[in-house]
């Protein structure tokens, strides 16, 4: 695999993990395109999840901090008076979310069959029907719930919702910030939770990632170490980007630009499996 190609993998990873675009689906129709497969791919996505979970930690590092101190507080430990603070709340929110999608992961690697779902005609398909979920969710009406208003109920919701995300182009933020503006928290809400509740699953994918490439053989991974770090950065960089200028959007106006994004991304899939056999 070339620098170029590397560097084009990692931005696209980057830019797309935390939007509601499906970062599989895209980085899945650029290694098609690339002809990239295998443990090199494996070693991609490995240093590319760990850039973008980093730059999630970076931008929400109070939301971080609050969860690492509130993890704490569900084992009885720095509990005030017997009751969990904020940030005991978020930390068991995060929890109840985690479980479905980890589920619906091992069902992904481990039930045979399901590499059907990796075809174009899926991605462009569910790149459109769950674009069009997150246009329903986000135009049905004025919701300003925040995390303090959000029961246990609210949160294996979203996590029910975020299990989906193992369809490529669902989107695992698109799929959480949509289940969260159906249960009626205001945008930027809805998207700091759908971001930090993939925050779980994103560590272990990474770090089962990790694990395969250090148990792989000698010989089938021919993408050297300092290249993935190359690919760990650059996702980084783009991956902290993008949850800035999502997050600064959603200020202004509506999920509308990322909608609209997701249909013209469907029909141009659509559109290209004849033409480059997608």
């Amino acid at each position: 695999m070339s620098l170029l190609q590397l560097v084009i993998i990692s931005i696209v990873q980057g830019i797309s993990e935390w939007l509601p675009i499906s970062s599989s689906a895209h980085v899945l129709l650029t290694a098609n395109i690339f002809g990239v497969s295998g443990e090199d791919e494996l070693m991609v996505n490995a240093m590319a999840h760990l850039g973008t979970l980093f730059a999630l930690f970076a931008f929400f590092w109070r939301d971080t901090g609050r969860v690492v101190k509130g993890s704490f507080e569900l084992v009885g430990i720095g509990r005030e008076h017997g009751r969990l603070t904020d940030g005991g709340k978020l930390a068991l929110l995060i929890l109840v979310a985690t479980p479905p999608a980890l589920l619906a992961g091992l069902a992904h690697e481990f039930v045979p069959g399901l590499d059907m779902l990796r075809s174009a005609y899926v991605i462009a398909g569910t790149t459109i029907v769950f674009g069009l979920l997150l246009w329903w969710a986000d135009v049905k009406g004025p919701r300003h719930r925040t995390e303090a208003d959000m029961s246990l109920r609210d949160g294996v919701l979203i996590g029910l919702a975020q299990a989906l995300a193992m369809i490529p182009g669902v989107s695992r933020s698109g799929v959480t910030m949509t289940a969260a503006r159906a249960l009626g928290l205001s945008r930027t809400e809805a998207a700091r939770f759908g971001m930090l509740c993939g925050a779980p699953v994103l560590l272990i994918a990474g770090s089962y990632a990790c694990l395969k490439l250090a148990t792989a053989d000698a010989g089938e991974v021919t993408v050297p170490l300092s290249d993935g770090m190359i690919v760990a950065g650059l996702s980084f960089a783009t991956a902290f980007a993008s949850i800035w200028t999502l997050m600064a959007l959603l200020n202004r106006m509506s999920f509308l630009p990322f909608v609209i994004y997701r249909m013209l991304l469907g029909i141009a899939v659509l559109a290209a499996i004849p033409l480059i056999g997608l």
